[in-house]
């Protein structure tokens, strides 16, 4: 039974000593701290013998996941040219990028980036549009349309897409619900973890999901 696996990553820490929400805006990068934690991910990676088949590593275009995806092959290309095997090259797909959010470049909790300022009040009763910007269908339905596209086009191998929190978790509750929506205080998507979903080629039927958190310590 051919299968594809892909490994969603979540970028690192990213230096944000003002707490704006940054959702899309160019300019924000990733902190000591978080280069930290995508090296230990990409440590595991590299050293994880059920990650030695990659056939291709994608991004978000933004930011923080560029510098993700460029840590992440420093450490698994040494370990793939150790075993004859050729370096991976990033690739950049818009649809992995972090949900659209009304709260843009505003600072957390503050002002007029506060839940509660009158003028988004009817944003935050919102529950179907949790970035309030973009709702949890049309997240899923990119990140879907994203994976299995590469499902057809690299049957029975490995994949690495490194995107945010809420694009992974609304694809994995979409998956393992039905349903996209959900509590987003509830997601287990820790900075730099790695979500392995595994599907049927022909079926796309889920096989497996899996989930590490390598970074834990950093």
């Amino acid at each position: 039974m051919p299968a594809t696996t892909i490994h969603f990553v979540r970028h690192g820490q990213v230096f944000n000593p003002d707490h704006i929400l940054y959702e899309r805006l160019p300019g924000f990068h990733l902190s000591e701290r978080g280069r930290g934690m995508v090296r230990a991910t990409g440590r595991f990676m590299a050293e994880a013998p059920g990650f030695r088949d990659i056939a291709a590593v994608y991004s978000s275009p933004l930011d923080r996941t560029r510098e993700t995806t460029a840590i992440l092959l420093e450490e698994i290309n040494p370990s793939r040219k150790a075993c004859g095997l050729e370096p991976l090259e990033p690739n950049y797909d818009k649809r992995l990028i972090e949900a659209g959010n009304d709260f843009r470049g505003k600072r957390i909790g503050r002002g007029s980036g506060a839940f509660w300022y009158p003028s988004n009040l009817k944003l935050v009763l919102d529950l179907s549009k949790p970035s309030w910007g973009e709702s949890y269908r049309q997240i899923a339905r990119r990140v879907s349309d994203f994976v299995y596209e590469k499902v057809g086009e690299y049957p029975d191998a490995q994949i690495v897409a490194v995107s945010h929190e809420s694009p992974i978790w609304t694809f994995r509750h979409l998956l393992e619900t039905g349903r996209p929506e959900h509590n987003m205080l509830r997601r287990g998507t820790a900075l730099a973890s790695v979500t392995s979903i595994t599907l049927d080629c022909r079926s796309g039927k889920v096989l497996g999901i899996t989930y590490a958190d390598p970074a834990a310590g950093v």
